[in-house]
């Protein structure tokens, strides 16, 4: 009865663990994954349970186009494990509304059968108000987003493979500053959506220095002959830390103290810039002194700029001294 239940659970995470057409894993990366989770399986029995056990009940699909084998199931394939409850299918409706403003249509596309999932079960509740939330639920940015790039979806599947299997990636990649194709073969080291672009970090040809790479301007990737090389002690959320995505203007924070407009004052302290910030009304005034610990970058700067006449900056100096000139260069521009 054990040797049963455990092929059962076996099983049932193998439907887990296939992705839906696009998607394909390769038989060594599901056997590890197996692994991961405590079964121990050979790949010949692997093999016989992908072809004679799940693919004789399941729309289980093989690329033996190249070796390893890659398995998928059909795109239209539903399965959930476990069955999806009401709080679920909301959360699922609300991040959909919200990857939308995101992320490229293909990658959100991924995960439209979950999407459509929570709307089916949702739609269904005829008898109450939650049939009514799909209609009443949406995700809006904070300032203005721009659309996401258009992104190829064998870009995605390739780009996705590479990084999961731990592969070398040769590509076109088409330079903004030159607005020229170039070939290079890429080591994926990760991935990172900023913003309505995607970015691959990776290191190129036989260099070893992080290079990002926006996911819609590769043409033609497909799997390297050439072997994987990896970055030793490479840490993502050090390397977004260090500023990379930030425009690190020093490695050091600084002391931002302005004086905020009533209505800036409450959005800071519902929800704040920074976790060392206090607030302190200034007298005779319904202005607020801003006093935040926050890293010293472009991206502060830039949401300083947009608050406009609504924040004044006292400190530090050189930020103050920025916004002048930017102000009195439009004011120039405006004569």
């Amino acid at each position: 009865m054990a040797e049963i239940r455990e092929t059962l659970f076996r099983y049932l995470t193998m439907l887990q663990l296939i992705p839906r057409h696009p998607g394909r894993i390769a038989t060594p990366v599901l056997q590890e994954k197996l692994r991961e989770r405590g079964f121990q399986i050979d790949n010949r029995s692997l093999q016989r349970d992908l072809r004679d056990k799940i693919a004789l009940h399941f729309p289980l699909g093989c690329d033996d186009s190249q070796k390893p084998y890659r398995w998928y199931f059909d795109r239209d394939f539903h399965c959930n494990l476990p069955a999806l409850d009401v709080p679920s299918a909301l959360t699922l409706v609300l991040a959909e509304e919200y990857l939308k403003g995101l992320l490229p249509p293909v990658v959100v596309g991924q995960l439209t059968p979950q999407f459509t999932d929570a709307r089916r079960l949702l739609d269904d509740l005829e008898s109450n108000d939650l049939s009514q939330w799909a209609k009443r639920v949406r995700a809006i940015p904070n300032g203005k987003a721009l659309i996401p790039a258009p992104l190829e979806e064998s870009t995605w599947q390739a780009v996705t493979q590479a990084l999961l299997e731990q592969k070398a990636l040769d590509v076109k990649y088409l330079s903004r500053s030159t607005e020229e194709e170039k070939a290079f073969t890429l080591h994926p080291q990760g991935l990172v959506s900023r913003h309505s672009v995607t970015y691959l970090l990776a290191t190129v040809n036989d260099y070893t220095d992080i290079r990002q790479f926006a996911l819609h301007r590769i043409r033609e990737p497909r799997i390297s002959e050439k072997s994987w090389r990896e970055v030793e002690d490479f840490d993502l959320d050090g390397y977004i830390r260090s500023g990379a995505f930030g425009y690190l203007q020093s490695d050091e924070d600084v002391t931002l103290v302005a004086n905020v407009h009533p209505q800036v004052g409450w959005l800071l302290d519902e929800t704040p810039l920074s976790a060392q910030q206090t607030l302190s009304p200034l007298p005779e005034s319904e202005w607020q002194r801003l006093e935040a610990v926050v890293p010293d970058d472009q991206q502060t700067l830039w949401w300083l700029l947009g608050m406009g006449a609504n924040v004044e900056v006292l400190e530090p100096q050189a930020w103050r001294e920025d916004i002048i000139a930017t102000a009195r260069e439009i004011l120039a521009r405006a004569e």
